[in-house]
């Protein structure tokens, strides 16, 4: 009798079993699926080193459209210069960060071509192209780890023995992003644990992280996604002024909404329905460019908005 009533809860379980192996066949299933995917950019055979950025990029005639959907970008024909600062303004969705992200060759260009220094970015490999390209997002991306580790990130080499080794240069580049006054007041300091994501530091001290990740890396291309965007007016004054430091001596594509961010841009471009539509310094957009002058009478920047007459 003892024998049987422990012997029933086993064959109770055994009756579900096979449920259990069907899930655990149609989990695996899909964890194969996505293993055995195939990546959509491929480096080529022969692709050769990129070297160091000296004179300019160049959008030529550049197409591009996802794999379903319309055209999001049509006949781009851009110059940027070494040392330039290129600001991209305009509606949502009208193509500004599709152009940021083809530069890196995260997605490749249907038709025309991105050129560094007279280089296709489709015959480089990937390493030597993004070593040399910064991006500061406004989604962060910061791992459960210490702070050092996360600003060590983007060095060459193990993160974790730069964070050991190299912690002069990465406090150096958090006093950059003004983000050490804040790191020190941590428990551990450098070394404090900041949670999946950052979860343990605001939006503001997250984003001067990022930016002082970029500092470290200290690339010559940079790319600005709204980087200051839904931050309190203190945050946004501190990731301003860390931005603005960054930005000296490279050069930089920076999208922004808030265009009281883009003002000293030595050129801001104007891009709707995928094509730049008008550039120029802010004074001359004001003049020229209903769209522009549109999209900032909206924020209701004072030193504009009180100059106009009754």
């Amino acid at each position: 009798l003892g024998a049987s009533l422990s012997a029933y809860k086993p064959v109770k379980d055994f009756t579900s079993l096979n449920s259990q192996i069907q899930q655990g066949v149609a989990c695996a299933e899909r964890i194969f699926e996505l293993l055995d995917e195939k990546p959509a950019l491929i480096e080529k055979s022969n692709a050769i080193i990129l070297a160091p950025f000296t004179h300019d990029i160049q959008y030529k005639y550049v197409h591009f459209s996802y794999t379903t959907g319309p055209q999001i970008l049509n006949q781009v024909d851009l110059k940027i210069n070494r040392g330039e600062v290129i600001a991209l303004v305009g509606p949502s969705g009208g193509g500004k960060t599709t152009l940021t992200q083809i530069l890196p060759r995260l997605f490749d260009v249907k038709e025309g071509a991105i050129l560094i220094d007279g280089t296709d970015v489709r015959n480089v490999t990937f390493h030597s192209l993004r070593e040399q390209i910064g991006i500061v997002t406004q989604e962060t991306i910061l791992f459960n780890d210490t702070v050092a580790y996360n600003l060590a990130y983007g060095k060459k080499g193990d993160p974790a023995l730069t964070a050991q080794s190299d912690i002069s240069a990465i406090m150096e580049a958090a006093k950059i992003a003004n983000a050490h006054e804040f790191i020190s007041k941590m428990e551990k300091g450098y070394h404090t644990v900041i949670g999946e994501k950052g979860v343990r530091l605001s939006g503001g001290q997250r984003q001067r992280l990022s930016i002082a990740r970029a500092v470290l890396k200290n690339p010559p291309i940079l790319i600005l996604d709204e980087a200051t965007s839904a931050l309190d007016t203190e945050s946004e004054r501190l990731v301003q002024e860390a931005i603005e430091r960054l930005m000296q001596n490279r050069t930089v594509l920076v999208i922004a909404h808030r265009l009281s961010t883009v003002r000293k841009a030595d050129r801001i471009l104007v891009i709707n329905h995928g094509q730049i539509q008008d550039q120029g310094n802010h004074e001359e957009l004001l003049q020229r460019s209903a769209l522009y002058k549109k999209l900032y009478s909206l924020q209701q920047l004072p030193d504009w908005v009180e100059n106009q007459p009754a």
